[in-house]
């Protein structure tokens, strides 16, 4: 037996105590590294429920991937400065390592950061202009920061590859192309960056505005870095470049306000009785729930041989409510209209020629 392990010993290498050693010690750096993250994000989790506010919720619940293999990545740090083979192992993938986790960590902290400032606005109340400002600025700010982070810590795990890093010296002892080089690739990017920032501070669009836009009525329903997602009426999503919001012309319902203006056209009988439409619809408004009692109006806005365009004006709180409200008053007019006053319904008109009037030839 004892022969039979010395052969084995032959064939193992002269280091296997070193590498078994290593390997022992990683294991239990990294077992040490996680119950001790286990145990403090457990206490931070039992803290933050006790709390009111959601934002502590959302601070743990984002650092704890992230932190949990930083405390990792720390313990195996301090197990190589006992382990001469594991110090040379995570010289080998610190550069790659190190940059990534702080990478993580910083844009786990502006994720969280993000949506606990998205907690104070509410864009569900009725008066969510600010709001709306505020999640715009955040949803644009929080996608350029993201793109900068990830840009920076993905140059710092390519300059620890000495190849790379040395094209890169060569590079950059070249002004010239150096300068055209980084110009050319970074063209989209740095395009997208200006738009996204002259987005956040001209303010054109917010998150949740009604516009129209190629022919389409939606809200803004999302803002990104290169485009733009507009939720149509009917559930579709219309996808448009940052660069259409800022370099043409389309409309924004909800610019400085949600109240809006609503119309109604009635086509009617030139001989109709206005002043019982009138007096009918000034009623179906004051008993709506959607009217905002700013605007009730009735005009005779056109004329015509055979009809006579009368105009219902009214105002509502935001564009849905508003059309809703056209919808309904519509209805009901019509409705009206058909059952108490159907001589208000348009005809066209028509005489014959009387064949014995003279100077009249008949046809």
């Amino acid at each position: 037996m004892e022969d039979w392990i010395d052969q084995a010993r032959d064939y193992l290498p002269s280091d296997w105590g070193s590498v078994a050693g290593a390997c022992i010690a990683a294991g239990l750096a990294v077992g040490l590294a996680l119950l001790v993250h286990r145990i403090v994000f457990r206490a931070l989790r039992r803290v933050a429920r006790s709390s009111e506010s959601e934002a502590d919720d959302i601070v743990v619940r984002e650092l704890v991937r992230p932190t949990r293999w930083a405390i990792v990545a720390l313990a195996l740090v301090l197990a190589a400065r006992t382990m001469p083979l594991l110090d040379t192992v995570w010289q080998a993938i610190a550069g790659f390592v190190l940059p990534a986790l702080i990478g993580w960590i910083a844009l786990s902290i502006m994720q969280a950061t993000v949506k606990a400032l998205e907690l104070r606005a509410d864009i569900s109340i009725e008066d969510n202009l600010e709001a709306r400002r505020r999640r715009t600025r955040l949803a644009i700010f929080s996608r350029m920061g993201t793109f900068a982070i990830v840009f920076v810590t993905i140059g710092l795990m390519l300059l620890s590859i000495p190849g790379i890093r040395d094209i890169g010296v060569t590079l950059m002892a070249s002004a010239g192309l150096a300068a055209l080089a980084v110009g050319a690739a970074a063209q989209p990017a740095l395009k997208a960056l200006i738009s996204g920032l002259q987005m956040a501070l001209t303010e054109p669009i917010r998150i949740d505005d009604v516009v129209i836009i190629e022919g389409e009525w939606g809200r803004i329903e999302d803002i990104r870095t290169t485009y733009v997602v507009v939720r149509i009426w009917d559930e579709r999503r219309l996808i448009v470049p940052v660069n259409k919001f800022l370099e043409e012309s389309f409309q924004n319902w909800t610019r400085r306000e949600s109240q809006l203006l609503g119309t109604v056209f009635l086509h009617l009988d030139p001989m109709a009785d206005v002043t019982k439409v009138r007096a009918r619809y000034e009623e179906l408004i004051e008993q709506n729930p959607l009217w905002d009692r700013r605007v009730q109006v009735v005009q005779v806005t056109d004329t015509a041989p055979d009809y006579m365009e009368v105009r219902l004006l009214m105002s509502a709180r935001d564009a849905g409510t508003a059309f809703d409200l056209r919808c309904q008053i519509r209805e009901a007019m019509m409705a009206f209209i058909r059952d108490e006053m159907p001589e208000a319904i348009a005809r066209r008109r028509w005489e014959p020629i009387d064949k014995d009037e003279p100077g009249i030839l008949p046809g």
